[in-house]
Order: structure tokens, then sequence, then C-alpha cells
């Protein structure tokens, strides 16, 4: 008897689950739904893809798809790799991509808790109130960069490097 059914029924499957990543992760990261389609095929994906498969995989033009595997990269999920012998770079799912993804926000992080040492430097002329205000934001900030220093460290030495 074929297989014809449970292949079309695993297809179906696939495709609902990347469109829910497109909605759901997409919306908790602040991403373009395409983006959380894009981070689904790829987890997905048994093999690293060109941009060229990437954007055929998302029905989406060349910019777009640059575009959403930029984000993914700078988010730290994926990884551009050059394969020798292939002309166009490929993107591939990192194997620690989750890690990848907890130190992208810590860098974010670390990035307002400069700014809010800046402010609270350049206002220390401001009325107490306001003064108040900007030592709480950084008094916020320097809990949270030491929370997710912490939560990383703990999730790297739980989970490792992760399986590509």
């Amino acid at each position: 008897m074929s297989h014809a059914p449970h292949d079309s029924q695993a297809a179906d499957d696939s495709s609902q689950l990347i469109e829910d990543f497109g909605l759901r992760i997409g919306r908790a990261m602040g991403w373009p739904p395409m983006a959380g389609r894009l981070a689904g095929i790829l987890m997905l994906s048994q093999a690293p893809m060109t941009l060229s498969e990437v954007q055929r995989a998302l029905g989406a033009s060349k910019g777009s798809a640059s575009e959403m595997t930029r984000l993914l990269v700078t988010y730290g999920t994926v990884d551009r790799v050059k394969v020798p012998g292939v002309r166009q770079a490929v993107y591939e799912w990192r194997g620690d991509a989750w890690a990848g993804c907890l130190q992208h926000q810590l860098d974010q992080t670390k990035q307002l808790l400069e700014l809010a040492e800046t402010a609270q430097d350049r206002g220390s002329h401001l009325p107490a109130v306001q003064k108040a205000r900007l030592l709480d934001m950084r008094s916020y900030y320097e809990f949270m960069v030491e929370q997710m220093q912490r939560l990383l460290e703990d999730y790297t030495r739980q989970h490792g490097a992760g399986a590509k």
C-alpha cells in the first residue's frame, strides 16, 4: 500500500507547524511572521538552505528572504555558512540556537544598561524625582544583566552546545 496519505499528513503537519512558528515566535519575538516561518523552516530542515531555497520555501522576494535570514542571524538562531564548492552561502539552524537567542537578548540588555548608566550620569542635575527614575532604570538593568548572565551560564551548562 502507498505511503502517500502518511506523507501527505506529515507535509500538512509540517506546514501547520511552520505557520504556527510564523504566528507565535514572530509575535513573541517581535519579528515579522515571515521571520517566524523561516525559523520553523530552518529548524525542521534536514540540510542547510541557500538563499534561493529560502526564497522558494517562503514564497518571498529575494530581498525579503535576505532580510529575514539577516534577522535570524542577528538574533543568534541561524548561521550563514560558506560551503566549499557552493557559490551561495547557506543558512542553517544553529545547534545552540536558544543559547544564541539568549545571548542576543543579554547583549541588548547590556546596551540598555549602558544607556541607563549614561542617563544617570548626564541627569545628575535633574530634580530628585527624575534622578530616582534614572536610578531605578539603572538598578533594573543591572539586575537583568546579572540574571540573564546566570541564566545563560546555567542553560549552557545543562544543555551544552546543542545538537546540529
